[in-house]
């Protein structure tokens, strides 16, 4: 209920245009399906009534979105919808599993449709866990548990987000993630070259 009583936030940021949004310190599988929800518009129905209820997004400033994204209002209302959940959706969810409460509770969380990506948080994890700093190499339940949401995460269709170098970012993609956060361009660079990719147009 405190996401739901929240979610005037996430209503916030998608009225100015935004394209996704991270939602940090997830911990349960309710707080998930609530904010996916509360960034559906009512009229999107992929996934309603299986786990998911109708979506509670308001209308009144979809006109100004659909001049960010560039496209006419009606269009923008059918892509302003979670992907992968609505394969012609443009609208990515993200979370970030990173308090020691979230971790009995992985598996429920990631199965909630409608999350396009998903990271373990070392940072605050590390933190909660009485570390003042992110402690390197990493103790066996900070190891584990990203182990554990990155393998959740192929299982569940979601992708699996990691921070790379260029030093590090060959060996992240080899491992499975597929969503780089890399800082600077460089890192962009050796990771394309690695899988064979290009810059979108």
């Amino acid at each position: 209920e405190i996401v739901r009583f929240n979610a005037w936030q996430f209503r916030h940021l998608l009225a100015c245009g935004v394209h996704g949004i991270l939602f940090c310190q997830v911990e349960s599988a309710a707080a998930v399906r609530a904010f996916v929800e509360s960034c559906r518009y009512p009229v999107n129905e992929i996934g309603v009534g299986e786990s998911l209820q109708q979506g509670s997004r308001g209308g009144g400033s979809e006109s100004v979105c659909a001049k960010v994204w560039g496209v006419d209002r009606d269009e923008y209302l059918a892509k302003a919808d979670p992907w992968p959940l609505n394969p012609q959706g443009e609208l990515l969810l993200g979370l970030k599993i990173e308090s020691p409460a979230a971790l009995p509770h992985i598996e429920e969380i990631l199965a909630v449709p409608g999350i396009g990506f998903a990271e373990m948080g070392p940072g605050d994890l590390s933190l909660s866990l009485g570390y003042r700093k992110i402690p390197q190499p990493w103790p066996a339940l900070i190891q584990e548990t990203h182990e554990r949401i990155k393998a959740t995460c192929l299982q569940n269709g979601v992708a699996f987000l990691h921070s790379s170098t260029p030093e590090t970012v060959a060996d992240n993609i080899d491992a499975g993630a597929r969503v780089i956060a890399g800082r600077r361009e460089e890192t962009a660079v050796v990771g394309r070259a690695h899988s064979g990719r290009r810059m979108a147009a």
